[in-house]
């Protein structure tokens, strides 16, 4: 069996026959996490599954549908395309959004242009496989006889903006973030930030969300941009574009106010896409938006959340 492959993922990336009785459904049963089961040649995570719902068209492309696609290796998508709006995937952010029938998307806060558009059938966004190895800026690869799909993590990109670790330090080849230092918070701004901050606990997280005035929802970074407005400070709607501002700072320097960026799941800790973020709160604790109860506090130096840190942040 062989692989048709997008920047070269060979048959070493298929999965073993053990595995193949996974079904197309497998990865988006509620509250199921997709299993990384894969390895590219280069050694990347590849997530791997079998999609039943693709179609070939008259020009012999190959399309799968984009929401399974991106669920197989945890990302969640929120089509919003029959409103007007967009097609949003991200893990607790927005970092890709498209439209159907235009090949200009955004990808990690960039405008591309894929080489297919995306189309709308059977109520589903779908995309050719070269096309979604454009959009996530990684590899693909796929079996048209067995609908096998391979998709590499993204976080294998060479040339991912700058990257930092949780010790606050960045490679030599990556750019500094951008200063927005207005002043240190005095003790009773700091309160005043974890009282203002904690006033949302409990609030429903929702993947992408509008304002909050309108919504009565938050993601990651709706929240953190919503809790720094009150305090002066204009965040980017974005993660990754909140990323670009202040000053890296190291643990032992963590300050109350303090952005915390974090990677995904099956991901590098040295991943320079933060797809998570929330506000140190002091005491070794942050608060943020994640799933169910959505706002809530959770500990940074111990449990799941201290083994994703990829750096920290200070804006005020």
């Amino acid at each position: 069996m062989t692989l048709k492959p997008v920047k070269t993922i060979a048959a070493a990336v298929l999965l073993t026959s053990a595995m193949v009785s996974i079904t197309a459904c497998s990865y988006n049963k509620p509250g199921q996490k997709p299993k990384v089961n894969s390895v590219t040649p280069a050694g990347t995570l590849s997530g791997s599954y079998y999609e039943k719902s693709s179609f070939t068209d008259r020009q012999g492309k190959y399309w799968i549908p984009l929401k399974p696609a991106a669920a197989s290796i945890g990302y969640r998508m929120k089509d919003d395309t029959a409103s007007g709006g967009y097609a949003k995937i991200g893990y607790t952010d927005v970092m890709y959004m498209l439209h159907p029938d235009s090949p200009q998307v955004f990808s990690l806060g960039q405008k591309i242009t894929l080489p297919d558009a995306p189309v709308r059938r059977n109520g589903q966004l779908y995309i050719t496989p070269t096309a979604l190895s454009k959009l996530l800026q990684t590899e693909v690869g796929w079996n048209p006889s067995t609908g096998e799909i391979n998709i590499a993590s993204p976080s294998d990109r060479k040339d991912s903006g700058h990257a930092g670790t949780s010790t606050g330090k960045n490679s030599g080849t990556t750019e500094q973030p951008k200063s927005l230092r207005i002043q240190s918070l005095s003790s009773a701004d700091s309160s005043e930030l974890v009282a203002y901050a904690k006033k949302y606990l409990g609030v429903p997280y929702e993947f992408g969300a509008g304002p909050y005035e309108e919504t009565r929802r938050f993601d990651c970074s709706s929240f953190t941009r919503h809790v720094f407005k009150k305090f002066g400070v204009d965040l980017p709607r974005l993660a990754k574009d909140q990323d670009n501002l202040g000053r890296r700072v190291s643990r032992s320097e963590l300050e109350i106010g303090d952005l915390i960026f974090f990677t995904v799941p099956g991901r590098f800790e040295s991943d320079a896409i933060p797809g998570h973020v929330g506000i140190y709160i002091g005491d070794g604790k942050f608060i943020h938006t994640w799933g169910d109860p959505g706002v809530q506090i959770s500990d940074l130096d111990s449990g799941y959340w201290s083994n994703v840190i990829l750096h920290m942040q200070r804006v005020l």
